[in-house]
């Protein structure tokens, strides 16, 4: 065999299944048999024409998988392996992987996402995996492709907004929007020590999903004003870190002002068009608040401690995955979970 079926993106609002030549191994490279991956938000960036890439790519980068080929130079590892790539595959050497910024790859922004932006990506059959050495993780022995999938992308995201808004032991956090990235914030929260935990969204599965993974009150938006509810829920001093994660101006601002006196927004939205800092929530640039950025933290010591906290017992993701397909099947898929659709959260996606 030497095609394979793919997802490939052919314009504006249409991704459809194609056939591409299998990818071969460069040195330094692996190619991955895809075994399960899914769908992001950001692909559904992609397909609308919100985010460019080229004619003719192949989409996603969750990517779980065995050893199909070993480049030159590439050691450590055996064909038929199980692995996770990070959906971020930094090359460990340039000088933002040795600052300690492996996303921004090449020290140019977004540099580390390769899969499904500047490469094909892993909605395929195989994927072409570059730094081998740095982002292939083999995947511990008892956990299923299901257990680890939302490792190379949305678990990783949700944590680094955990991460990087300074969570504290004890700290009052609240987080917009409950999708899977939301949600997996909201997780990372409760792991990283916070106290109270505030969800927010509107559909009744998403919040009951929320409480499910920690969180302490869920707040409706549609029925209650949410900066009124939390302000309420700690007595007008606000939260210590507010987590945005759907990427519009409304919650971009609702998260602005709801957050204490020198809180931190940390920000996991991607924007489309222009965002804007309302003054007076911003208090005139004096109120020391911090407002962070997380892209995705990838590499294969990323994913390897992501996945001990699977292999731990102390978080299941599996029922984030509420619906299943086929490759063959990705058109109805991503008609499925663009329009969202049927209570959908995450798809598995099955060459």
């Amino acid at each position: 065999m030497t095609n394979m079926n793919a997802a490939v993106f052919t314009g504006p609002g249409r991704i459809v299944l194609g056939r591409k030549p299998i990818p071969r191994a460069g040195p330094g490279e692996a190619i991955v048999k895809i075994t399960m991956t899914t769908i992001c938000g950001t692909d559904v960036h992609i397909l609308k024409g919100e985010y460019p890439v080229a004619d003719g790519l192949t989409i996603g980068h969750e990517p779980v998988g065995t050893i199909a080929e070993l480049g030159a130079g590439v050691t450590g590892y055996t064909i038929g392996q199980r692995v996770v790539a990070g959906a971020i595959c930094p090359c460990g050497q340039c000088f933002s992987c040795l600052d300690g910024h492996q996303a921004q790859c090449g020290g140019h922004p977004i540099g580390g996402w390769r899969f499904g932006n500047t490469i094909d990506g892993c909605q395929a059959e195989y994927v072409r995996v570059p730094f081998a050495m740095a982002n292939l993780a083999p995947i511990p022995d008892g956990l299923s492709d299901e257990q680890v999938l939302m490792c190379p992308d949305i678990m990783s995201t949700g944590f680094g907004g955990a991460e990087n808004g300074g969570i504290r032991i004890g700290d009052t956090v609240a987080v917009f929007a409950q999708g899977p990235i939301g949600l997996c914030a909201t997780a990372g929260a409760r792991l990283r020590g916070a106290s109270r935990i505030i969800a927010v969204d509107k559909l009744p599965e998403r919040l009951a999903m929320a409480r499910r993974l920690g969180a302490d009150h869920v707040i409706d938006y549609s029925a209650r004003d949410p900066v009124e509810e939390i302000l309420r829920l700690t007595d007008g001093q606000g939260a210590d870190v507010a987590i945005e994660a759907l990427g519009t101006q409304q919650t971009f601002e609702s998260c602005l002002r709801c957050l204490r006196p020198g809180g931190t927004l940390s920000s996991l939205g991607v924007y489309s068009g222009k965002l804007t800092l309302p003054i007076d929530a911003f208090a005139a640039g004096l109120g020391d608040h911090r407002i962070v950025t997380t892209l995705c933290p990838g590499g294969k010591e990323r994913m390897r401690r992501l996945m001990n906290i699977v292999a731990s017992g102390r978080l299941d993701l599996k029922p984030l995955v509420t619906h299943r397909f086929r490759l063959e099947q990705i058109e109805e898929a991503y008609e499925l979970f663009a329009n969202q659709r049927d209570g959908v959260l995450k798809v598995a996606v099955v060459p």
